[in-house]
């Protein structure tokens, strides 16, 4: 028999309770199966045999000493109450639990309902250790962002019900502005600006803003995803459509069915892909990878890049016709040190964030910290901030953030520069074409980034200013290998 949720083996020794996840299946031997696994990955598993079953548990969990339920894997074909249905209830009582779905019997219909519905993931039974694996991190990962978000949606304007962005330098009340005008419409927005400067927040402000607020918004950086896979992610396939294509799966688009979706870093897409994109774009159709039935999909688009796409389309590295179609709203997010007077707020809205997580009881900053974080630059913008402040309220011992609590290039009041040494006049000079003789400085400046960030790629990306999908693109038209980066 199925333990119950107070009952459950401990972590092991030594270890300390890792996130709960309540297992829902009417299949004793599966859920029991599920949880012993679920605890040797250190997890806090839990199991109930039904739907009401479940639903009191996840009510009376934050009662419980051992707290409330991250994660709910939950059976499609329960008996009485479906697992859809429960996902249905879940969502309604808002009981602030990330969602994975299991069936024996999965269907294309039954999997984007269940998307449209909340769920993080579909998986089909038997499940891989590694895919159930992977699929609870991503679901660990959006719960966490959903719960960041929990502030910004309380942040109101009081216009209209807008969800606004931490912030009252002029130019971001202009993109107030902006998110309050074209939220009620379907209109394709673009925005850019550099890494870290929220386009990711800005999207969602949207989003909750318009009258899709209700249905999903869903999310894909496609400077993340290899271009191989970049046309399945986004539109689906059908089984045997390619090696490793084992079951149908739905893509981006169709998940986003009547709600939005966010392609960031728009500028890392392939010519082909860019391609498809107008199409859905102008059509609102496309065919899943291997498949000859065309679906339809009403989506709000929005789009973001880290690079000026102009300059992108005069090069040739990104179509005209394209550009055109998404460059009808633009959006443009200013760097954090061109709006300096919102660094106070944004810090004080971290720290209340980080020391709330953290139990501590740190309240503000002292003048000279803040005159520090306001003297640095920011190369990461908002991302970067939010990452000192919260180092900061791990390390103070005191109610409030001093200036030795921050990291030495802030307390130093000097941001880190990047830069490489000028080339000699009297250099000798090796004939060769202006094309390979521009290509030299340029590898240096890479190695220079690639040494000062310890040949973190990721790192030295944001710091150049591109994604790392570019850098690798650069790379190797450089012929930098990557085995030879460090003998660099």
């Amino acid at each position: 028999m199925a333990s119950s949720p107070d009952t459950n083996k401990p972590p092991a020794a030594g270890r300390a309770p890792g996130p709960r996840v309540l297992i829902v299946d009417d299949d004793t031997i599966v859920a029991e199966s599920l949880a012993e696994f679920l605890n040797r990955e250190g997890y806090a598993a839990a199991t109930c045999l039904s739907a009401p079953e479940a639903l009191a548990t996840l009510e009376k969990a934050d009662e419980s000493e051992a707290g409330p339920f991250a994660l709910a894997l939950l059976d499609v074909t329960l008996q009485g109450m479906s697992g859809i249905e429960l996902l249905r209830e879940i969502g309604k009582r808002r009981l602030g639990v990330a969602c994975v779905m299991l069936t024996g019997y999965g269907t294309i219909e039954s999997a984007v309902e269940a998307l449209r519905l909340g769920a993080c993931d579909y998986l089909i039974k038997p499940v891989v250790d590694k895919e159930l694996r992977l699929s609870l991190e991503r679901a660990i990962r959006q719960r966490a962002l959903l719960q960041e978000n929990k502030t910004l949606r309380k942040q109101l304007d009081g216009r209209r019900g807008l969800e606004t962005i931490v912030g009252s330098d002029h130019r971001m009340r202009k993109i107030y502005e902006l998110i309050e005008a074209v939220a009620p419409s379907r209109t394709t927005v673009l925005m850019t600006g550099e890494s870290g400067t929220g386009k990711s927040l800005i999207a969602h402000a949207i989003h909750k803003a318009s009258p899709r607020a209700a249905r999903p918004f869903i999310e894909l950086s496609c400077g993340s995803i290899p271009e191989t896979l970049l046309e399945s992610e986004l539109f689906g396939h059908v089984k045997g459509a390619f090696t490793g294509a084992h079951a149908d799966k739905v893509g981006r688009f169709q998940a986003a069915d009547g709600g939005t979706i966010f392609l960031d870093e728009i500028n890392s897409a392939s010519p082909a892909m860019q391609l498809k994109l107008l199409r859905v774009l102008q059509e609102r159709k496309f065919e899943p990878v291997g498949s000859t039935q065309t679906v339809e999909v009403d989506a709000r688009v929005i789009l973001a890049s880290n690079q000026p796409l102009e300059n992108l389309v005069a090069e040739g590295r990104f179509r005209q016709d394209l550009y055109y179609r998404i460059n009808v709203v633009k959006i443009e997010l200013p760097p954090l040190r061109d709006r300096v007077s919102d660094i106070p707020s944004l810090a004080a809205h971290f720290l209340q964030k980080h020391a709330a997580e953290l139990g501590k009881q740190v309240i503000g900053f002292s003048p000279e910290a803040i005159a520090a974080l306001q003297r640095y630059a920011f190369p990461g913008n908002v991302r970067e901030l939010a990452n000192i402040v919260e180092r900061a309220a791990v390390l103070s011992r005191k109610p409030t953030i001093e200036l030795d609590d921050l990291p030495p290039q802030i307390s130093g009041g000097e941001a880190p520069k990047l830069t490489i040494a000028a080339t000699a006049e009297d250099e000798a000079w090796t004939p060769m074409s202006l094309e390979d003789a521009l290509k030299e400085p340029e590898r240096r400046i890479i190695q220079k980034a690639l040494r000062a960030n310890n040949f973190n790629r990721q790192k030295t990306a944001e710091q150049l200013g591109i994604n790392r999908t570019t850098l690798y693109k650069r790379m190797k038209v450089l012929g930098m290998q990557p085995e030879d980066e460090r003998a660099a």
